[in-house]
């Protein structure tokens, strides 16, 4: 026991000045950027920028872009390309795991593309709203990153996510201590629709805990591409918690959540069958 939580550390201890100097990239983006005052302006645009924008991943922008659909400033389909877009924490890990540019780009670009091209189809069928101010954005329901300075956001990001990994890693070393390897691999992979299946499920969790699961199983092998992806197509971070807050039609935000949820199923699959 004490060698899996001593291993769990270190691996977590590791990863932290990567994580840290990327989250601080991300906060300077974020407070250069104004995302939320891009998408208000974007118009029928707005699921191009909220595609683009989304896979730049800080913790207010799901959160702002569901905030900004629930007062009716930007359409359905804007929203919908911020979640499927947003990369919440896999981006980071990814980076601080050393994987491959080429692949962090594909997995970017492949979130960023569902999520345009899904939003302009959405606001195709669905009528767009007419647009009235709203108070706040919602990020503030999330972190209060706002109120805080660059650095000490990074790094409160940091210190956020290094908990989920720790905790993260010593499950998961329980899980192979004794299970084994082979057995959870054989569980992981062995059903590649169940899995899928239930990696969406996952993704449906309004925390950052999810794509921190997702990701680490998929870099340790654990989790095939596709339904890695279609969880992270499906994961929101906190979009999804503060629409049911702040949307008061209840029924719509359940559509909106099973829409979401289908969308990364299917593009899970189709993904995991065409890239290798």
């Amino acid at each position: 026991m004490l060698d899996i939580l001593w291993d769990a550390l270190l691996d977590t201890l590791k990863l932290l000045p990567f994580l840290f100097l990327t989250y601080t990239a991300m906060e300077y983006l974020e407070h250069r950027w104004q995302g939320g005052g891009l998408l208000q302006k974007a118009g029928r645009l707005g699921p191009l920028w909220g595609g683009l924008l989304g896979v730049v991943p800080q913790c207010g922008f799901s959160a702002a872009a569901a905030g900004l659909y629930a007062g009716r400033v930007v359409s359905l389909g804007t929203m919908m390309a911020v979640f499927l877009s947003t990369s919440d924490e896999m981006l980071p890990l990814l980076l601080s795991r050393g994987a491959p540019a080429a692949e962090v780009l594909q997995i970017l670009g492949l979130k960023a593309a569902a999520g345009i091209v899904c939003g302009f189809l959405i606001d195709l069928v669905h009528r767009r709203p007419q647009a009235n101010q709203i108070d706040a954005l919602c990020e503030e329901e999330h972190c209060g990153c706002g109120h805080r300075s660059l650095l000490a956001a990074a790094l409160f990001h940091t210190l956020e996510i290094a908990v989920f990994l720790l905790a993260f890693n010593i499950v998961l070393g329980l899980l192979l201590h004794f299970a084994g390897e082979n057995v959870l691999q054989r569980v992981l992979i062995g059903n590649p629709l169940l899995t899928l299946f239930l990696a969406a499920l996952v993704g449906l969790i309004p925390n950052c805990a999810a794509s921190v699961a997702l990701t680490t199983l998929y870099l340790d092998g654990l989790l095939p591409f596709g339904a890695m992806m279609a969880g992270l197509l499906v994961g929101a971070g906190m979009g999804l918690l503060v629409l049911f807050r702040l949307n008061r039609r209840v029924k719509e935000n359940l559509l909106i959540a099973a829409v979401l949820y289908g969308i990364g199923v299917v593009l899970g699959c189709v993904m995991g069958v065409l890239v290798k």
